[in-house]
């Protein structure tokens, strides 16, 4: 699902992107402690000032986690401290000696951490800038050391390549084996086990920025009756043209999930009610036009959003369920909305928003 970001096109590519940061918490901190004391080691052989170029580049990954709490893009918060890394790392090679720099090999550290973040296009990206850094750093500075001994600059080059291929495939094939955790095979939509990490980062964000968090509930009405009358093998191409076309009248990040059976969830960061309620009305006007499965079908959806610290996955999805339990009530083939969870009156319904020309039956002779 796109999420229209070249960094994290897919929802899965911003999911691997979270999981990494906190999983390389460690050995960050563990890097950063080696360089450091390979740095003091090495001071009675090198300029003073690479130790203050180490501390400055020390400062963003020490307070990254901070950072990345408070970041609505932690994919440009990883890639900006990567590329600040980068160029300290390329004025200390420059500084130190050029081609002849024994820290020239250490430019190829945030490519390496790059690979276990973003997808191959942008790890390609990454060791192509760094292979000009590699050059610029050493040949331009002093191309005539370069030209008499150019081995150690070779050898830096063959090792990004080896890291960059290694590091990318055995992270790829690590996050094949988690999709197939967080992927439905019917309809490739993310299930609610990706939800439930997704709405914990959201919670985390909310409590810190005080933003909103809209749920979408939605579930196709008479589902039951499809299965029954044109079998499975139908019901099951009914829910693949349904996701489709969800997807179409969802924007890049309105990100939509299957529950259960015929039942979906579409998570919506920022939003309010009154405009979950117009992404609602989008879908259920897109799968009553589309006849997926070639039947005559409907949706019905409910509508809730809470603030701040109030944005908890529980409650939240609680209360769009029961405006969705309303809105099958009152006739199906509707959107109906709850006020924001934790507002003055949290019962009080906001009232329905009916389709112009009312319940659509589902199938040919389904009441």
């Amino acid at each position: 699902m796109e999420t229209g970001s070249w960094l994290v096109p897919t929802e899965l590519d911003h999911a691997r992107v979270v999981d990494a940061n906190g999983r390389m918490r460690t050995a960050r901190a563990i890097a950063v402690a080696v360089l450091g004391v390979a740095t003091v080691i090495s001071l009675p052989w090198t300029a003073w000032w690479t130790l203050g170029l180490l501390l400055v580049a020390a400062v963003p990954l020490a307070t990254f986690e901070h950072r990345l709490k408070r970041s609505a893009h932690p994919e440009r918060l990883a890639a900006q401290t990567l590329l600040l890394i980068l160029l300290v790392l390329a004025i200390a090679v420059a500084g130190t000696g050029g081609p002849a720099s024994p820290a020239l090999p250490w430019l190829i550290i945030p490519c390496a951490m790059a690979t276990t973040r973003f997808r191959r296009a942008v790890v390609v990206a990454m060791a192509g800038l760094t292979a000009v850094v590699v050059l610029a750093a050493s040949v331009s500075v002093d191309p005539r050391g370069f030209a008499d001994d150019p081995r150690l600059v070779i050898c830096t080059l063959a090792l990004l390549v080896v890291v960059a291929v290694v590091t990318s495939t055995l992270t790829d094939a690590e996050l094949k084996h988690r999709d197939n955790a967080v992927l439905d095979p019917l309809t490739g939509l993310l299930n609610r086990h990706a939800l439930e990490l997704r709405f914990a980062e959201l919670e985390q964000q909310a409590r810190l920025t005080g933003g909103s968090v809209c749920v979408i509930v939605c579930d196709l009405d008479g589902f039951k009756q499809v299965n029954d009358a044109y079998g499975h093998e139908r019901g099951d191409t009914v829910l693949r043209d349904c996701t489709y076309e969800m997807r179409k009248a969802l924007r890049s990040f309105e990100l939509a999930y299957r529950m259960a059976g015929e039942e979906f969830a579409v998570l919506l960061p920022g939003l309010d009610v009154a405009q979950g309620v117009e992404v609602a009305s989008r879908l259920r006007e897109a799968i009553e036009r589309a006849r997926p499965g070639g039947l005559k079908l409907s949706m019905s959806l409910g509508v809730a959003a809470a603030m701040g610290s109030r944005v908890r996955q529980e409650p939240l999805l609680r209360a769009a369920d029961e405006a969705l339990y309303r809105a099958k009530a009152a006739g199906r083939n509707r959107v109906e909305a709850t006020r924001p969870v934790g507002a003055e009156q949290a019962n009080g319904d906001l009232g329905p928003f009916e389709p112009d020309d009312g319940a659509l039956e589902l199938v040919p002779g389904t009441p």
